[in-house]
């Protein structure tokens, strides 16, 4: 038996199975750290990327020291964003599968805080959410921390960076003094070392697979001049033809430039950034993460927490002033064993921020010019997705299954043809093969006597539309 599988780590039967049936075979280099310290119940400072497999890291400890039978909150999740405490929350629901019936709530701004009400006073063994709403809940008195047993900052660099640190010391305050506290952070500089100390108790710190490989992640930087640069950026998706590509900005204005621009020259484009409405962002991430829209166009604080899967390329639209950040924005790709694609613009007096580039990561920055790419001014294929939207969610008991079963049942389509399926509260979104989406919808129509905007869904209608440029 290898030290790294997990079946070496005392744990019981039904949650090895659970871990087995979810493809946990052998532990991450960051789990097989951290998992026996925090095991043995030990505080701890890890330092590890977004993909290194964290959330595993931390939950399975805290999972193991719940009481099912005690329905109080027993761990608490802070994360710097809504689209982070969401993917943890759903990770640490498949983990707690074999352990029995754990409620995990999500407490995060941008929603209505009386379903999050509810949803407490019905009881919840773990909250995964952001420093400011579980701050909120704390001084209404709708949430309880008295019976606390494990606290976790998730990606605490950056709740720092984007100014919680105020909510996350109040936050704290009201935790039990005895307790476990896990910091994970992909960077740990001195000043957040100090203002965390009295957070944890005697710490462990361990730092594992703090940086992307750099050998699959190709990186190449184009020397531009002062004007041109939204060109530049649809002549490399012209060349490169990534199905999918996140596209850096420094600023919300550029952001907006850039997306509008290249919608104009016939790309799926979307614009990522602060201050959106939480529905326009919903959808946005949603869109991007289906398939259907091909590039995302973000600034780095509306960024923070995504994970996407098999991004293939990275532009650096602004050169960042910050080399961690340029790490961070570059090791969005080449994850899980592939190969990725980094392509930064350069203008003149952006020189000198890739040399501190160079300097924080030890290489020569390999430099082409634009005139060396095909000037293929050809059509722009559509993304290979399109976004359904049904009105119905959580709510209305809707389940993945249910979508699923009325798209390859009533609507005929094969599963291949159907994407990803993501349910909120009041709302479904589900991708679409382009070609075929619109005779599916038609099918679940049927001519449904309510109008032609509605479909036929376990036995219910509800309205629906596609979500396109």
């Amino acid at each position: 038996m290898s030290d790294t599988a997990f079946s070496s780590l005392q744990l019981a039967a039904p949650f090895l199975a659970n871990l087995d049936q979810l493809g946990y075979k052998d532990m991450t280099p960051v789990q097989a750290a951290t998992l026996p310290l925090a095991l043995a119940g030990r505080d701890l400072i890890a330092q590890a990327k977004t993909g290194s497999g964290k959330t595993a890291a931390f939950g399975i400890g805290m999972l193991l020291k719940l009481n099912p039978t005690l329905f109080a909150v027993q761990g608490l999740v802070m994360c710097p964003t809504r689209e982070l405490a969401d993917q943890v929350a759903n990770e640490l629901r498949r983990l707690a599968r074999g352990i029995g019936n754990v409620k995990v709530v999500v407490l995060t701004g941008g929603i209505s805080m009386r379903p999050q009400i509810a949803s407490l006073e019905f009881g919840a063994h773990i909250v995964v959410g952001t420093p400011g709403r579980i701050r909120d809940h704390l001084q209404r008195r709708t949430l309880d921390l008295a019976r606390l047993r494990t606290l976790v900052l998730d990606e605490a660099d950056r709740m720092t960076d984007m100014g919680f640190y105020d909510e996350i010391a109040a936050i704290v305050r009201e935790c039990p003094a005895h307790r476990q506290t896990l910091l994970f952070s992909a960077t740990y500089p001195d000043d957040i070392r100090a203002a965390t100390a009295r957070f944890l108790r005697d710490p462990l710190e361990v730092a594992v697979d703090t940086a992307h490989a750099p050998a699959r992640i190709e990186q190449r930087f184009y020397e531009i001049g002062f004007d041109g640069r939204v060109d530049a950026v649809a002549r490399l998706l012209r060349h490169h033809r990534p199905t999918s590509a996140i596209a850096f900005c420094n600023t919300k204005a550029r952001c907006r430039e850039v997306a509008d621009a290249l919608r104009e020259q016939g790309f799926s484009a979307l614009a990522l950034y602060g201050e959106m409405e939480q529905r326009e962002r919903d959808e946005t991430l949603v869109r991007f993460a289906n398939r259907s829209c091909a590039v995302l166009v973000a600034t780095d604080v509306a960024a923070r927490g995504i994970d996407i899967a098999g991004l293939e390329a990275v532009i650096n639209v602004d050169v960042s002033k910050d080399p961690e950040v340029h790490v961070h924005r570059v090791g969005r790709t080449g994850r899980a064993g592939a190969n990725g694609l980094a392509l930064s613009l350069c203008a003149p007096n952006e020189k000198r921020w890739v040399r501190l580039i160079e300097d924080a990561q030890g290489f020569t920055a390999e430099w082409h010019a634009l005139d060396e790419l095909a000037d293929d001014d050809g059509a722009v294929d559509p993304a290979p997705m399109i976004t359904l939207c049904v009105s119905g969610g959580k709510k209305d008991k809707l389940r993945p299954g249910d979508l699923l079963g009325a798209l390859t049942g009533d609507a005929g389509l094969t599963k291949e043809q159907v994407g990803k399926i993501a349910i909120f509260e009041f709302v479904s979104y589900v991708a679409l093969d382009r070609r075929v989406a619109q005779q599916a919808f038609d099918r679940l129509n049927g001519g449904n006597p309510l109008g032609p905007e509605f479909g036929t869904i376990k036995g219910r209608n509800f309205k629906m539309r596609f979500i396109d440029d």
